[in-house]
């Protein structure tokens, strides 16, 4: 093993810092989704990028569960750790925290997995340097991100059954409880 084809964690730890401004705001007074998205999606990048030392791009997102709401006037900060790599792949963990900075009042948001590809000069995949875990935390995390990875193979192979077997006529009573109407036409073959 060659310790120069691997980084450290703390490598590449990136935190992006944004002071939640009122054009950021929905009609509620509160901050967009879509925002927070963006920057956690900026934030995600820029620890990737160190880590690969090229350019990446988002394949795919983990985990937006928004907990509480952003409030503008907040000081949100955004935390992102490579947590995971594969060859060409990174999971980047990102934590993200608001700040009342009248308050000093701080509340965790959210955490999201951000799953990164590296690409070369020419738009190709690129091997990306191993990941040297430095502690116990670090350890955590790339577990985690392991069974993460064989959870999501495990329900699309299970969601891919469900739309390949899916018999309306077999199903159609789980609609009976539903916030729904069916039209007359819905149902024909």
């Amino acid at each position: 093993m060659n310790t120069q084809d691997y980084k450290s964690v703390s490598h590449s730890i990136t935190t992006i810092t944004e002071l939640m401004i009122p054009s950021y705001a929905n009609f509620g007074g509160k901050i967009h989704g879509g925002i927070l998205l963006s920057l956690m999606d900026k934030v995600a990048y820029a620890c990737a990028a160190k880590h690969a030392n090229s350019y990446c791009v988002t394949v795919s997102v983990d985990n937006v569960d928004f907990l509480q709401p952003v409030e503008v006037g907040d000081l949100v900060s955004l935390h992102a750790s490579v947590n995971y790599v594969g060859k060409t792949s990174l999971v980047v963990g990102i934590k993200v925290i608001a700040e009342n900075v009248l308050s000093g009042v701080s509340k965790h948001t959210n955490t999201s997995y951000f799953t990164m590809v590296a690409k070369d000069d020419e738009g190709k995949l690129k091997m990306v340097p191993g990941l040297i875990l430095e502690n116990r935390e670090d350890v955590r995390r790339y577990l985690e991100a392991i069974r993460r990875k064989e959870l999501k193979k495990q329900y699309k192979e299970q969601l891919d059954n469900s739309r390949t077997n899916l018999l309306v006529e077999d199903e159609i009573y789980k609609l009976e409880k539903e916030r729904c109407m069916i039209g007359k036409d819905a149902v024909k073959k």
